[in-house]
C-alpha cells in the first residue's frame, strides 16, 4: 500500500501514539496520577464506584475517598448536590457508560496486581486516562471518513486532523484533563456527522438508528449537546436533500420508531439513577445554576482575554474563513452552518458562568471540532494556487505552533485557569521560561 493512499490512517495513529506518550509522562508516574480526575470529571466518573463498589447512588462514600483517604486540597471538588431531600451527582452520567469497560479493566488488574480495589487507586485514573483516547482514536476516525466524503485527499486530511487535535483546545482535554466531557462528546458528535452525511448521501435506512442510537448518548453525556441536531440543515447540504432526507426517514417506520426508542431509552437512565436516588424521575441537579437568555456573553466567549475561543485558540477562526468557499458554492450551507454557530455560541454564552470556570479557551466548543474542520478542510482543499496555498498553510502550522505553546502556558499556570485579563495576556504572550514567575501565582 503507497504511503499518499494511507497518509490520514498513519497520522491517527501518529497522534494517539504521541497523546498517549505525553499523557504516561505527564500523569501516570509517581503521584501525578492524582490529578487525572479532577474537578467536573469526578462527577462524571464517580456513578461508576457508586453502582458496582459502594452500592450507593446517594455517595455517601465521598467523605472517605475525597477528604480521607485520597485528600488532596489541590484536586478536592465537590461533585455533589442535593433534591428532594437526598444526595445526588451534580452531573450527568453519559461519560461514565462509555468509561464502563475501563473502568472494569482497571477494576480487574487491580485486584490481580495488588492495588486498592475501591476506585480511586492508581489503576482507575489511568485507565480513565486511556478512555479518553481510545475516545480521541475513535472520533478521528470518523472525522476522517467525513473528511473523506468531502473529497479531501490523504495530505489534505491529514493537516485536517493534525490542527483538530493539536491546533485546538482538543489536545488538552484528550491528554492533560482526559475525564471532563469533551472528548467523549466529541468522539459522538463526530460519529453523528458522519452518520448523517452517509444517510444524506445515501438514504440507506441503517443510519437512522445509528444515528438515534449516538444522539441519544450525545444528550446522556451533557444534555446541551443535543443542539447538534440542528447542524442537520447544514450536514444535508441543500433544502431539498433535506427534504428528501426527512421524507425518507419518516417512510422507514420501523427504523424510525426504533430509532426514537433508543433517543429515548439511552437518557432515560439518567431518570431511572434519579429515580433510585431521589424517588423523583426528574431532578434539576444544577440547583441555582442556570441560563440567562436576555444577557448572552456573545462576545465575550468568542473574543475575551478571559476565555475567547478565538484568542486562545485562533484556528477556531481560521477555519470559518471556509465559509468564503461555502458561499461561493451554495448560500444555503452558508446560512445554515452560521445559524447553527450563532444558535449554540448564543446558548453557551448565556449560561450563568459564560466563561466555564477553570477551562483552556471555551471548552463548550471542544464538542463540535467536526463542524469546524469541515470548514477548514473545505479551505485546505479549493486554495490551489501555490502562493495562497502556501500562506494558508503556514498559518495552520504557526497557529498549532501557537496553540501548543499556549497549551503548555496553562498547563504551568503563565495562562490563569480564570483570571486573564488583557494585561496579563500581553504580559505573558508566548514566554515559556520555567524562571519567569507565572501572572497567575501573582493573582492566586
Amino acid at each position: 500500500m503507497k504511503l499518499s493512499s494511507s497518509l490520514s490512517k498513519i497520522t491517527v495513529v501518529v497522534i494517539i501514539l504521541l497523546c498517549t506518550f505525553v499523557s504516561s509522562n505527564l500523569s501516570w508516574g509517581k503521584d501525578r496520577w492524582k490529578g487525572i480526575v479532577e474537578s467536573d470529571a469526578k462527577g462524571y466518573y464517580a456513578y461508576l464506584p457508586a453502582i458496582f463498589i459502594y452500592h450507593d447512588l446517594n455517595f455517601g462514600f465521598f467523605d472517605k475517598i475525597e477528604k480521607e483517604k485520597y485528600y488532596n486540597p489541590s484536586f478536592y471538588y465537590d461533585y455533589r448536590s442535593g433534591a428532594n431531600e437526598k444526595i445526588i451527582n451534580k452531573y450527568y452520567c453519559g461519560v461514565a457508560l462509555l468509561e464502563l469497560p475501563f473502568f472494569l479493566m482497571a477494576h480487574f488488574l487491580s485486584y490481580i496486581q495488588g492495588y486498592d480495589p475501591d476506585g480511586y487507586s492508581k489503576l482507575y485514573h489511568i485507565f480513565v486516562n486511556i478512555s479518553g483516547l481510545f475516545y480521541l482514536f475513535i472520533g478521528l476516525i470518523y472525522l476522517s471518513r467525513t473528511l473523506t466524503i468531502y473529497k479531501l485527499n490523504e495530505w489534505q486530511k491529514s493537516l485536517v486532523l493534525l490542527a483538530a487535535v493539536f491546533g485546538t483546545n482538543l489536545f488538552y482535554y484528550a491528554v492533560v484533563e482526559p475525564g471532563m466531557s469533551h472528548v467523549f462528546s466529541f468522539c459522538c458528535i463526530a460519529m453523528f456527522v458522519y452518520y448523517s452525511k452517509q444517510f444524506f448521501e445515501n438514504y440507506e435506512k441503517k443510519y437512522i438508528l445509528l444515528l438515534g442510537l449516538v444522539l441519544g448518548v450525545v444528550i446522556l453525556i451533557r444534555p446541551i449537546n443535543g443542539l447538534i441536531i440542528f447542524s442537520l440543515p447544514f450536514i444535508a447540504g441543500s433544502l431539498n436533500t433535506l427534504k428528501k432526507g426527512i421524507a425518507t426517514a419518516l417512510a422507514y417506520k420501523v427504523n424510525l420508531i426504533l430509532t426514537l426508542m433508543a433517543l429515548f431509552c439511552i437518557p432515560f437512565i439518567q431518570l431511572i439513577i434519579y429515580k433510585i436516588s431521589t424517588g423523583s424521575f426528574f431532578v434539576y441537579s444544577y440547583q441555582q445554576e442556570g441560563f440567562n437568555f436576555l444577557s448572552p456573553h456573545f462576545i465575550d466567549i468568542l473574543f475575551s482575554y478571559r476565555k475567547g475561543l478565538f484568542l486562545y485558540t485562533p484556528l477556531y477562526l481560521v477555519a470559518t474563513l471556509g465559509l468564503y468557499y461555502v458561499l461561493k458554492k451554495s448560500k444555503y450551507q452558508f446560512f445554515t452552518w452560521l445559524g447553527f454557530f450563532v444558535l449554540i455560541t448564543y446558548i453557551f454564552s448565556s449560561w450563568w458562568m459564560w466563561y466555564y470556570g477553570g477551562s483552556f479557551s471555551s471548552r463548550v466548543y471542544v464538542e463540535f471540532i467536526p463542524l469546524f474542520m469541515i470548514l477548514l478542510g473545505i479551505s485546505v482543499k479549493k486554495i490551489q494556487q501555490k502562493i495562497p496555498k502556501y500562506i494558508h498553510t503556514s498559518l495552520i502550522i504557526i497557529l498549532i505552533v501557537v496553540c501548543q505553546i499556549q497549551t503548555y502556558q496553562y498547563r504551568y499556570f503563565f495562562i490563569h485557569w480564570s483570571g486573564m485579563t488583557k494585561e496579563r495576556y500581553w504580559e505573558v504572550f508566548l514566554k515559556t521560561d520555567k524562571n519567569y514567575t507565572p501572572v497567575s501565582k501573582l493573582i492566586d
